[in-house]
Order: structure tokens, then sequence, then C-alpha cells
């Protein structure tokens, strides 16, 4: 009897794409306000990988991720679904307002929602119930940071007293380190965030923080793309052919080692700051960071590092008071 051939590897026939909208409102005029919902389904059972961005109006390269990866979808997908909420903040979005402009709320503080809550926890309840739905393998929401900031995956701290679902929590650190981007373990604990309340659901979600909101970084949108296509490649929903992605990143970074976030040391003095190191370098303890000057010039006070770290990013603006933040950091 003759050696049977290899069975090819599945192909990407079969997916079916679909778009929709999930209703939130309707507006005064009786103007209907939506959520658009993006879905690729192979034909191939597999894990639910589910895509979320725009929760702050005016963080959007997640958006355009979104759509690119979904134009790319037929061609990759081999096993499992895909879906995605490119935009779960319309109305910030069309403000450029990080908040639910309406209701001023911040939807990212507002999960899991209520059904008869505020409008940003009913939206909340919206999108978290419709991904519950789909047994999620995974959640990923994209974010945007400072305007000069590196792109790094975000993994979220439990609260006294909480404990994350260990398989899950565990799954969601393997998979930051995927990304191929900085692994940063958050130390705020934020127990309202869409990625929290997921961890508390047994569901692994990780935040991608992506460069400069307001306008699209088509670099940072080619980063994105990477890190996803690094995960869809781990949980084999794509062709181990495609190409995997790896920021440049330090070369004393240990890559997927997973640094502490800090925003520390914050001004005391006030005046013009002027930077000494970029987004993306590494500094050592005690080394200087940036200096503030007064309207004359005159030296008013260096900050230095606390320790060795690497520098994420910086704030957008160059005006300095005490107690303010000016610069964020993966402590070693």
């Amino acid at each position: 009897m003759k050696n049977a051939r290899p069975k090819p590897p599945p192909s990407a026939a079969g997916v079916k794409v679909s778009y929709s909208f999930l209703k939130i409102l309707t507006g005064s005029d009786l103007s209907r306000r939506r959520l658009p919902l993006m879905s690729a389904v192979s034909a191939n059972p597999g894990p639910v990988v589910w895509l979320t961005a725009c929760g702050h109006g005016d963080e959007i390269c997640g958006i355009v991720i979104i759509q690119e990866l979904f134009r790319k979808i037929r061609r990759w997908l081999r096993h499992g679904a895909i879906h995605a909420f490119p935009l779960m903040n319309p109305m910030g979005f069309e403000t450029a307002s990080r908040n639910i402009t309406v209701s001023r709320e911040d939807l990212n503080r507002s999960f899991p929602g209520e059904l008869t809550g505020s409008l940003g926890k009913r939206m909340a309840h919206r999108i978290f119930s419709t991904i519950m739905e789909t047994s999620p393998s995974l959640v990923l929401d994209l974010h945007n940071d400072w305007t000069k900031s590196i792109p790094y995956a975000l993994i979220d701290r439990a609260a006294k007293g909480e404990s994350f679902h260990r398989a899950a929590y565990e799954q969601t650190k393997r998979l930051a380190k995927q990304t191929g981007f900085v692994v940063i373990m958050d130390t705020d604990v934020l127990t309202t965030t869409l990625s929290h309340n997921l961890l508390l659901h047994d569901v692994p979600a990780l935040t991608l923080e992506l460069g400069e909101p307001y306008v699209i970084n088509e670099r940072n949108v080619e980063f994105g793309l990477g890190a996803i296509r690094n995960v869809l490649r781990y949980f084999e929903m794509i062709a181990q052919t495609e190409e995997s992605f790896s920021y440049p990143l330090p070369p004393g970074y240990s890559r997927g080692h997973i640094l502490r976030y800090s925003d520390k040391p914050h001004s005391s003095k006030s005046g013009i700051l002027r930077f000494l190191v970029r987004p993306g370098d590494e500094v050592r303890e005690a080394q200087p960071l940036a200096r503030i000057v007064n309207a004359f010039g005159k030296h008013q006070e260096t900050l230095r590092a606390r320790g060795d770290a690497v520098v994420l990013g910086h704030t957008d603006v160059s005006v300095v008071f005490p107690g303010m933040p000016i610069m964020a950091f993966g402590m070693t």
C-alpha cells in the first residue's frame, strides 16, 4: 500500500468577512448612533481573537491597524475567528476628545458597564457582553500614548484583594512577549478598564500602546500590524511563513523581560524643559534625563533616573510645573 500524501495546510479559502453595527442610542434628531463591528471567520475552527480600538476618541491609530488587517484577512486567516470594534467611541473621535463628548465619561473607565447605567456604562456593557458571548481566546485593546513615545505592550495588575485567573494571566504574559514590543507591567491599578475586567472574567487581555494620538502615524500602523501578526502566528491562526516582527529595541533590553512602569521622577520646579534623552533610549541610575531652566535660561533643576530603565516616552509640552510627570519608563 502506497503511503498517503501529506495533507496540505488549510488555505484561507472559506473565510467569511462581515461588517455590521451595534446600536448605542437614538439622538434627539432621531439619528442612530452605532458601533461598527467587523468579523472574519475561517471555515476551520480555532481561537477567537478580538481587537478593540478608539475607546479614547483621540487615540485613533488602532482604527487603521484594524482596517489594514481586514484588508489582508482573507489571504492570511487559516483557523479561528477575528472580531473587531474599530471605533468604540465615535462621539469622542468626531471631536478629537478622549471622552464620550455628550456625557463627559471615559469609556475605558466604565467597564464592565451596566445595562441601565449612564451612557458610558451602557456602551461599555454592550461592548463587553458582545465580546464575552464569543468565548474569546484573547482581546487586544489598541491605544496611543504621548506624541513622543515608543510602542509597548502593557499588562494589568490586580487590585489588592483581587486575583486574576492564573491561566488567563500567564497566557497574557506569554502573548505580551510575542508582540515584539517592550513588555511593561502597569503599576497603577485601574479596575474599570476593558482589559482589567476581561482578566477578572478569565479572558487573556492585553493593551498595546502604539505611539502618538490624534493623527495616523503610518510607522505605528506597521508596528501594530506586525505585533498582531506575531500573536496570530503564535495561535497558528495564520501561516507560519508570515514574517515575524520585532520592534528595534535598545541593545541592553532582554527581549520578553517584563519591565515595571514608572512616571518618576516628577519635576519640583517650574520652567522650560530641555530633554537630554529620547524615547527608546536606555538610561542608567542617576543619569541626567532633563534640565529645567527659567525664562532667562538659568538652571533650576536636573532630573535624574531613579534606576536602570528604557525610556517609553516624554511629555508633549516643554512648560513644566512642580509635581508634573515628564517621562515614562520601563524600569528593570
